[in-house]
């Protein structure tokens, strides 16, 4: 059988950037800074340019980051997060940690992005935050309810853990995901489109005040070594990799263009084996940029799909099987099944397919071909 084709092609990407990597760690090895540092410093700097008046603040990865900013806003018992039953499991597990209750809301069938069209509805007086995701890489529409929210005294965390360089226009200016509310939140786990070589994540604010308190909150709520002013975490973006992540960093917006571009193959091979209707491309929202973290379609039989691209040599995922209203762990929120029919729906129907920067047009023709094999197109 021909080699398989993986959701995600690491070693490749690699190879593209092999001697700047292999400079940039030498270095690191040479100055014998391993954490915090000359590179991370740097790096925070270099995310702040990109990204636009922010303060940036590493830390050591994308839970951390959700956690590091609830523990900023003082998010603690008795307050309620209102946030999406579609996510990956640490959006929810850092509200629960605090003591604070998760207050789900359902998403868009067609962007899976939280419906803003329901949050306001899901205010109470213990509302402390709203905990937006942008899923698979494309932004949520915060213009919808973002001075409503702040007129509320309601803080807005970004969870743009899968969204590091998309956008979203308005008003002729551009918004960059996690630089938009009180807080943002990346991931740089490497498996996401500006990933490192092991976990790491930064949280960033235009609050020059919240900055400085997260700068403490990543060191143990120190604001001079052995002198705490609270207690804090242990979280520290280690110098190796931030400087594989400025590598990185310098690529990100070709590796999401080309992205973009396979996204587009994808679509125009669906459209003429005649499978768009059966398989549900994902929706680029207007005036969106989606750097297509991950490619999720909607399908029916969605398991024996995916079992028989298995067969194949295709790989693919399922995000997510289980809304996180119906995790076992949060049982004690109270919600039953049939809370959230849209999430409950994509849990039951969308598969990502493969998807990366170096992914070819013949392995996505192989990858439609099967599909239109199985729905027998």
């Amino acid at each position: 059988m021909d080699k398989k084709i993986p959701t995600l092609d690491l070693t490749r990407n690699y190879a593209r950037i092999k001697d700047e990597v292999q400079e940039a760690v030498n270095s690191v090895l040479e100055s014998q800074y391993f954490i915090l540092g000359p590179d991370v410093a740097r790096f925070e700097e270099e995310c702040e340019n990109y990204l636009g008046e922010v303060s940036a603040v590493g830390c050591a990865s994308g839970t951390d980051a959700l956690l590091l900013a609830l523990m900023a806003l003082d998010i603690g018992e008795g307050d309620e997060v209102i946030t999406t039953p579609y996510s990956f499991f640490a959006t929810v597990s850092c509200i629960t940690r605090l003591g604070a209750k998760p207050v789900f809301v359902d998403v868009d069938p067609l962007s899976f992005n939280i419906d803003m069209k329901k949050v306001l509805d899901a205010v109470t007086p213990k509302t402390k935050a709203f905990l937006p995701v942008h899923i698979f890489g494309q932004m949520a529409p915060l213009e919808e309810i973002k001075e409503e929210l702040e007129k509320r005294g309601i803080a807005i965390v970004e969870d743009a853990a899968q969204a590091f360089g998309s956008w979203r226009k308005e008003n002729e200016s551009i918004r960059r995901a996690g630089a938009w509310g009180t807080i943002g939140c990346y991931s740089f786990f490497p498996t996401k489109n500006l990933g490192g070589y092991g976990d790491g994540g930064m949280v960033v604010t235009k609050d020059a005040s919240l900055a400085d308190r997260l700068k403490k909150l990543r060191v143990h709520g120190a604001g001079t070594t052995y002198y705490h002013d609270e207690v804090g975490l242990n979280s520290r973006l280690d110098s190796l990799q931030a400087a594989i992540l400025r590598v990185k960093l310098r690529h990100l917006e070709e590796w999401n263009e080309e992205r973009r571009r396979a996204a587009g193959r994808y679509y125009a091979l669906f459209a003429e084996k005649g499978l768009i209707g059966i398989v549900i491309p994902p929706s680029e929202m207007e005036n969106n940029y989606h750097i297509y973290h991950q490619y999720v379609v909607k399908v029916p039989q969605r398991d024996d799909l995916q079992a028989h691209l298995e067969n194949q040599g295709i790989v693919s995922r399922v995000y997510y099987p289980v809304s996180l209203h119906m995790q076992r762990c949060f049982a004690f929120l109270g919600y039953s099944e049939g809370d959230f029919p849209v999430s409950e729906s994509l849990s039951r129907e969308t598969l990502a397919l493969p998807i990366f920067p170096e992914l070819t047009m013949e392995e996505q023709k192989k990858i439609v071909n099967s599909i239109g094999d199985f729905y027998k197109k």
